[in-house]
């Protein structure tokens, strides 16, 4: 096996760097807490002044106005004059490229990565495809080079990472890190992935299953911020829902859940990659599609030409589609009548059919969920597109790396 290349980020080379001597008590470890007070004050208020982030923090002007210095000198923040009840004052706030969160959503075909600011900015994004049956090497190393490419295109410093989100779709052991059996790309099924993006990184790493990462996304950048149980379904390749219960992601024993896609909606159908039978992927996930609407085509189709044909109003996509919403609503009316979520959001790559999906999905949701849950369930289409599963790879990094500090 050839040596890897150079890791893309030298955790070594940050412009903050991190002390693990740092003794609690100390002038060092007092200096950290308070410079992290004020990075998250900016973070949920946007641009402060100096004398609004004392008081936000309860920090001494003098203090806030010393580590606001050294954070401008490191490139975390920027700094200008303004007025403030008619005094001059200064005004500051986070620098996107002085600390940035990378998200990465590793695909059946493609890989896609977004830079993210702490404020909450996406800076950057793009994606690459990738052949069907790639192995983790081939994605990893496509990831490596987006990611690389975008930090140079954007005058990123690697120092500036704070660390990369990573999603996937399938189960991840959370004891271990480890793709798990069920993954819809199966040659990665082994692979320890959370050891092996910080072995090519050389970065903080964070991965959790794309449905999750979806449902994060949806609380953290969509219009439902406040909600407190959701569920977030993806329909693509594979079929999954990521569950927000009581404000916080819901990961059972050991991470596997929201396997939605492996319930069984027709007893006697097809056998499912899982080994089950009539498995809901089997009958509504985009693979199962684009094998229905070949059949008697001139060329094959893929996940874009379902939106395209459904729009265009061709019959038997209309019709592929419409069996495929009823069974999804079918299996969403027991997780309803089970969790009795607020909201259920529908993302993936069908977003752009609107209510050509989710109305069958509704139908096929009221006919089988008990009333008065069904009544009280707001069922919607994601409103983040193609990059939730990236985004939410990205907020993991913001809520869970170590925040710079002076």
């Amino acid at each position: 096996m050839s040596a890897d290349p150079p890791s893309t980020l030298d955790a070594s080379s940050r412009s903050v760097p991190r002390d693990p001597q740092l003794r609690p008590g100390s002038q060092s470890a007092l200096r950290r807490r308070n410079s992290q007070r004020i990075l998250q004050s900016l973070m949920a208020r946007g641009p402060l002044t100096q004398a609004e982030l004392s008081r936000q923090t309860g920090l001494s002007t003098a203090t806030v106005s010393n580590i606001v210095k050294a954070m401008a000198e490191d490139g975390l923040i920027s700094t200008e004059p303004t007025t403030s009840s008619g005094r001059r004052a200064l005004s500051v706030r986070i620098d996107g490229r002085g600390a940035v969160a990378v998200g990465v959503d590793f695909g059946r075909r493609h890989v896609q990565v977004v830079l993210v600011s702490l404020d909450h900015r996406v800076l950057a994004a793009d994606a690459v495809e990738l052949p069907l049956g790639h192995d983790a090497e081939q994605g990893i190393d496509a990831a490596a080079r987006l990611v690389q490419r975008l930090l140079d295109e954007n005058s990123v410093s690697p120092g500036a990472v704070l660390g990369v989100g990573a999603g996937i779709p399938g189960p991840i052991d959370r004891r271990t890190g480890t793709v798990i059996h069920g993954a819809i790309l199966p040659e990665w099924v082994g692979i320890n992935l959370l050891a092996r993006l910080q072995e090519r990184f050389g970065a903080d790493v964070f991965v959790d299953n794309d449905a999750n990462l979806g449902a994060l996304a949806q609380v953290s950048w969509g219009p439902y911020q406040h909600a407190q149980n959701l569920v977030f379904l993806k329909i693509g390749s594979g079929i999954g829902a990521g569950l927000v219960l009581n404000g916080e992601l819901y990961y059972g024993h050991i991470g596997v859940t929201g396997e939605i896609g492996h319930a069984t909606v027709a007893e006697h159908g097809v056998i499912c990659r899982c080994g089950n039978r009539g498995c809901l992927e089997t009958v509504a996930s985009t693979s199962t599609m684009i094998d229905l609407l070949s059949h008697g085509r001139n060329a094959p189709i893929g996940t874009e030409d379902i939106v395209r044909i459904a729009l265009d109003g061709d019959p038997a996509a209309l019709r592929v589609i419409d069996d495929a919403g009823l069974a999804v609503g079918r299996a969403l009316a027991n997780v309803c009548n089970l969790l009795n979520p607020e909201f259920i959001v529908v993302g993936g790559p069908l977003t752009g059919l609107g209510g050509i999906l989710l109305d069958p999905v509704r139908r096929g949701l009221l006919r089988h969920v008990v009333p008065v849950v069904g009544e009280s369930t707001e069922l919607a289409m994601s409103t983040l597109g193609s990059r939730a599963e990236a985004l939410g790879a990205a907020t993991l990094v913001l809520q869970q790396a170590e925040l710079p500090f002076v």
